[in-house]
């Protein structure tokens, strides 16, 4: 699989914050996205991501165009995004917020989906806190979860903002770890 994004542009009043800007990343492949805050990186992965119009430019998946599909239909052609602000459902649990990931997937059975509920927990560290509201987590707990939850709809990509932003630097070096094995 193959996502694209050619020449993508966004403006607010005169100042261009994102201008042609070209990428082109396939499944399996790990991208980092550098520059300093204000850069626009934020703004790109808005705009790959659907949460926000692009002025001009292009957006693809396998050669299919889906620059004005909304957020969720890009999320069921295989895309995820994971904001840098906390996205985690805090009067849930740890599960119940992995689950709610797994609800997207329609074609699977509740008992397979309660099988990759587990695996996800174990492979993130978070058995222990299955029944844990999650407002209750730690920052690498917390995102540990989201990066869970983004996976557990099986995407072929996932965009993650500014991953390690306001997590301590064990926890931090933790995800690190996390993310190399997906």
């Amino acid at each position: 699989m193959e996502l694209k994004a050619t020449k993508l542009s966004k403006s607010y009043s005169d100042k261009k914050v994102v201008d042609k800007i070209d990428i082109t990343v396939s499944s399996g492949q790990t991208v980092g996205l550098l520059g300093p805050n204000g850069a626009g990186k934020t703004t790109f992965f808005y705009m790959i991501a659907g949460l926000l119009s692009c002025d001009s430019g292009d957006v693809f998946i396998n050669n299919n165009k889906i620059t004005k599909e909304n957020i969720s239909t890009r999320s069921s052609k295989g895309l995820s995004y994971l904001p840098q602000e906390p996205s985690i459902f805090r009067r849930l649990s740890v599960s119940e917020n992995i689950m709610a990931g797994l609800e997207q997937r329609e074609n699977i059975e509740y008992s397979d989906k309660k099988n990759i509920l587990n695996d996800l927990l174990d492979e993130f560290g978070l058995l222990k806190f299955k029944h844990t509201k999650s407002i209750l987590l730690s920052g690498g707990e917390r995102r540990r979860l989201e990066i869970a939850r983004a996976l557990a709809c099986n995407p072929s990509f996932l965009l993650l903002d500014e991953p390690f932003a306001g997590i301590d630097p064990i926890a931090v070096s933790d995800l690190k770890e996390t993310i190399k094995k997906l």
